[in-house]
């Protein structure tokens, strides 16, 4: 019934934008009297920042055309090169021939944002390295009969990818996948699978959430998972594809997000009011760049969603030695040829210091030779993935790493 009747208030408020916008553009027209008003331009302001607010965030593209390569702009294709129901592997294909670069693969996070909050790391790392990216589909838009997914699924899925890349893979998780990435690292190194990563990097994530607990890890220990289940689950309704499917909505992620920095967040569309009214095209450009991307939100399975918040957060059940996959026991233990590096921010508010580093405890036969740590100072979780900290100083330690490898 709540996503129903969200669906239901943001229809209703359709009729409001459009009529927002329009009064807008009249009250700027430099034709139109009232533009000659003093306190007109703060009005078609607010009336924008109202439309902003309450308008519909659709998926957003990665639109990375070129990169760069020893100086040279070569083209950049988006190609999908392999679809199942609750993802896809895409691949950033550079129109040159670079065969020594390494073969990555960035895994998104399933966690309500869509694969392309990782634009920055994917630029980023392009140059020199042929990249894929886990895509992630809204659960809302896949039908029942492809079934659910759980952290199972996602296992399956995250060695059905690096399997298909191929041999000498190197993997880099971004935030809640580490734990099922070096999960699946660590079966692929049970089965001595051919394809098993060559390096496997964790960034900022939950690999012991037990560590300096942040608030949203104090907030899956404050309920029980029943209430999460009463509470956060709710079934999609129709016409969606995925009608009558039951997800954790995006809308009511996107709540908590907010809810975690309000007051950041009201600020930033007080300064677009202002950017608005006073024609600062680029800092309006700037904000609407960032928010177009963070608004933009999808539905978890609910398996998955519940599973995550019982085995991850709840239970620890990686960290304590008894995280199991379709019944069998994942023994981080077993990875010795896949070399570990650890990604921290010391200001990361979502996965605090110390719960990704947890990963060298676990992968105790990995040589030391070919672990690595890296607490990046004065970022947040964030920055470990983007803007400047991540491009100038994070990023060519990583390369460094995967060249090492």
């Amino acid at each position: 019934m709540m996503y129903f009747t969200h669906e239901l208030s943001r229809l209703a408020l359709t009729p409001a934008r459009l009529l927002a916008s329009s009064q807008s553009q009249w009250l700027r027209h430099p034709m139109s009297p009232w533009s000659m008003i003093p306190g007109t331009r703060s009005v078609a302001s607010a009336l924008d920042v109202f439309g902003d607010l309450t308008k519909r965030y659709p998926k957003p593209a990665f639109n990375l055309t070129t990169t760069v390569c020893d100086g040279e702009t070569v083209l950049v294709n988006e190609t999908i090169v392999k679809r199942n129901p609750f993802c896809q592997l895409k691949h950033f294909q550079r129109s040159v021939d670079r065969p020594d670069d390494p073969k990555l693969l960035i895994v998104a996070p399933l966690s309500g944002h869509f694969a392309s909050l990782l634009k920055g790391t994917v630029e980023t790392m392009l140059p020199d390295h042929d990249v894929y990216i886990t895509d992630w589909r809204d659960a809302s838009m896949v039908p029942l009969s492809e079934g659910n997914f759980g952290l199972d699924e996602y296992i399956d899925y995250i060695i059905d990818f690096i399997d298909h890349i191929g041999p000498d893979t190197h993997v880099l998780a971004v935030c809640q996948p580490v734990v099922t990435v070096l999960a699946a690292t660590a079966l692929m190194a049970q089965d001595e699978h051919p394809s098993a990563p060559r390096s496997l990097t964790l960034m900022s994530g939950p690999v012991d959430a037990r560590v300096d607990p942040t608030e949203p890890c104090q907030l899956a220990k404050r309920h029980p998972l029943s209430w999460f289940r009463q509470n956060l689950v709710h079934a999609v309704p129709a016409p969606y594809p995925g009608a009558m499917r039951k997800v954790y909505p995006g809308f009511l992620q996107l709540t908590g997000f907010i809810n975690m920095n309000f007051d950041r967040h009201k600020n930033a569309y007080q300064d677009l009011f202002r950017a608005i009214r006073d024609d600062e095209t680029q800092e309006v450009a700037r904000h609407r760049e960032f928010y177009d991307e963070y608004l933009a939100v999808m539905d978890l399975p609910d398996a998955y969603y519940l599973e995550t918040i019982e085995r991850v957060f709840q239970e620890f059940h990686l960290a304590r030695g008894c995280f199991e996959h379709r019944g069998r026991l994942v023994d981080p233990g077993a990875i010795r040829d896949t070399a570990l590096m650890t990604i921290e921010g010391e200001k990361d508010d979502i996965s605090s210091p110390g719960q990704t580093r947890a990963a060298h405890d676990l992968c105790t036969n990995i040589p030391d030779n070919r672990r690595v740590h890296h607490l990046q100072a004065g970022v947040g979780h964030y920055g470990t993935f983007n803007g400047r900290r991540w491009r100038e100083e994070i990023a060519p330690e990583l390369k460094k790493f995967i060249r090492k490898a």
